[in-house]
Parts: structure tokens; C-alpha cells; sequence
């Protein structure tokens, strides 16, 4: 077994993969995920930082716009599932979960056991905080952008769902590969209450990703424009709303939609869906099909799992681009 990295360790191996800028004359802020060639697929280090950056937008006078954006084709994969490998399931004998919480391996903590509730549920029910790179958008006073475009996959879809505004290219695609091999993912209700119940739980019983236009045609999504077009799209919402009223305005809207939020239910949706997913080892398979959590499904890694289960589905319904370009 690899020695696990500390929490620094982590934050300074991603370092290369995430990209704050902020032009302090506009006061729009950008923070770019550099990571093209896994998708811009996120690793604990990733989230750890990008939960740091939108802490420090938050605070900074200077800031009253931020955007977030992917390098390359896409927006993003979700997070890296490789890195944490069969922890989730069969964990070996000294691996723990604990860089994820900020706590260093080599300290007097020990986690909890494998077949215990704890042992999975201490690191989901972390996830519904924001300093866990999860859901740092929701408790974001300011105005947040994100540019969609490619895949828009898990912890991706999260930041849409939580952000004030989703400017999208016309090829991308939203969901949560997680809908198919675990049947949740932690911003559930967020998403519910942007897309709808009915468009919601078709992606999540059916775990096929929406088009751009789908999720125009439900709220989700504010302007979807052509790929080439995208980056002007972007900067004219962000100029318009860097010239809105002033921040501290915008702080007092935002406390409102929070508010608003909340008297829905945003943060109880949050430790459900976290309780949900301490549940996984206890959810059985009632079939032959599918993906087997307890069995050796993810034998040959949990992501090509996921690739190879996609292709029960038809070409349309499928994650990736290549499967849906396919012809049975």
C-alpha cells in the first residue's frame, strides 16, 4: 500500500491544477481547472484549494464576480474516483479517509472500522461542508459563473447546481455517473430544486446525462451558446454583473437567496443525502445486471467500470461521447 499524503501534500501536488486570476479594475475573479488530460477530473488537493480560492473571493474586496471554468474540452468529469480506489468498499489494512478531512495519517486518530455505519458516513457527512470543496458555492456571497462546456459530470454538476448562474455550450452534458453504480450523489436537493422533480429523478432512475438544451428547457441553465461563442457569453454576464449594484448590495441579495434556501431545506438536503451515502456497503444488489458494490466490480478500477456498465444502455442515454456516437 502507497504511504498516504498529507493534507499539505495534497494541496501542493494540485497546486498545478487549479488557477485563480482576478482582474481587480472589473472585479471579476476566475478560477480555472487545469487538469485537461484527466477531464479536469478533481483530486482531494483540487477540492481542497478550489474550497480555498472561493473562501478568499468571499472575502476579498476586491471580488464581485466569480467564474469558474475548466482548460480544454471540458468543464469536468467529477472527481477523481482512482484516487481513492476500493476505499469506499474494501478498504486495506491502514488506509483511512483522513487527508480528505484535513487530518494528517500520521496523528492520534484512528478511524473508524470497515463494516461500521462511521467508517463511510465520517467522510460523507464532511462533504455537505463547505470547506470540503463540495459545496463552497452555496454559502458564496458574492455572484458566481460557471462556464459549462463538455462533460459536466459529478462533482462538476455540483458547482452548477450550486452556482447563481450556468452559462453552457451547446455540446454540453450534465449528470452523475454515481446515479448508475451508487444512486446518489451529496447535491441532490440542490439539483431538485433547479431542474424540477420530474426532470430530476428521470436523470437519476434512468442515470442518463442532459444536453445543454434539456436543461435550458428546465431552469438549470441560463443562455446556451455555440462552443465558439462560449468565452464571450461568459464575459458579458460576468461585465454586466460586475457593473450591478453595489457589493454590498449583492452580499444582502445573496444573504436573502440564502436564506431562501435554506428555509428549503438546502443544508438538511445536504446531511440526508450524506446519510444516504453511509449507507452504500448496506445496499445489496437484487439482480444480475448492473454493477455489484459488493462484489469485485471495480476489480479493474471503479472508472472502467462505469465506462464498460455504460454501454447497457443505448447510444443516446450513454455518458460518454464516444458511446453516444456509436451505432448498435
Amino acid at each position: 500500500m502507497a504511504e498516504m499524503k498529507t493534507p499539505q501534500e495534497h494541496r501542493e501536488a494540485a497546486r498545478a491544477y487549479v488557477r485563480y486570476e482576478k482582474d481587480t479594475e472589473r472585479r471579476i475573479a476566475t478560477l480555472t481547472l487545469v487538469r485537461p488530460a484527466r477531464g479536469n477530473a478533481t483530486t482531494i488537493g483540487m477540492r481542497m484549494l478550489y474550497a480555498d480560492y472561493v473562501h478568499r473571493a468571499n472575502v476579498d474586496d476586491e471580488v464581485k464576480v466569480l467564474v469558474i471554468r475548466g482548460e480544454g474540452e471540458d468543464l469536468g468529469t467529477g472527481g477523481d474516483l482512482d484516487e481513492h480506489g476500493d476505499m469506499y468498499l474494501n478498504p486495506k489494512d491502514g488506509e483511512s479517509f483522513l487527508p480528505d478531512l484535513e487530518i494528517d495519517p500520521d496523528e492520534d486518530v484512528a478511524w473508524p472500522p470497515p463494516g461500521s455505519y462511521r467508517h463511510l458516513h465520517s467522510l460523507t457527512d464532511y462533504y455537505t461542508r463547505a470547506a470540503a470543496g463540495q459545496r463552497p458555492l452555496q454559502e458564496f456571497k458574492k455572484i458566481s459563473i460557471v462556464e459549462a462546456k463538455g462533460y459536466c459530470y459529478g462533482w462538476h454538476f455540483y458547482q452548477c447546481g450550486d452556482a447563481d448562474m450556468v452559462i453552457a455550450s451547446d455540446d454540453a452534458l450534465f449528470g452523475h455517473p454515481s446515479f448508475r453504480y451508487a444512486g446518489w450523489g451529496p447535491r441532490m436537493w440542490s439539483w431538485l430544486e433547479t431542474m424540477g422533480y420530474r426532470k430530476f429523478v428521470e436523470m437519476v432512475f434512468t442515470g442518463r446525462p442532459f444536453t445543454a438544451d434539456e436543461m435550458a428547457d428546465c431552469n438549470f441553465v441560463n443562455s446556451v451558446v455555440p462552443r465558439a461563442d462560449l468565452e464571450a457569453e461568459v464575459a458579458k454576464y460576468a461585465d454586466a454583473c460586475s457593473r450591478s449594484r453595489p457589493l454590498d448590495v449583492v452580499v444582502a441579495q445573496k444573504t436573502f437567496f440564502e436564506a431562501y434556501k435554506q428555509y428549503r431545506g438546502e443544508y438538511l438536503g445536504s446531511l440526508l443525502t450524506g446519510w444516504l451515502e453511509g449507507m452504500l456497503p448496506a445496499m445489496k444488489p437484487d439482480r444480475e445486471t448492473g454493477v455489484d458494490l459488493g462484489g469485485d466490480a471495480f476489480a479493474g478500477g471503479i472508472a472502467r467500470t462505469v465506462k464498460n456498465n455504460d454501454l447497457n444502455y443505448p447510444p443516446e442515454w450513454r455518458l460518454s461521447r464516444k458511446g453516444r456516437a456509436a451505432k448498435d
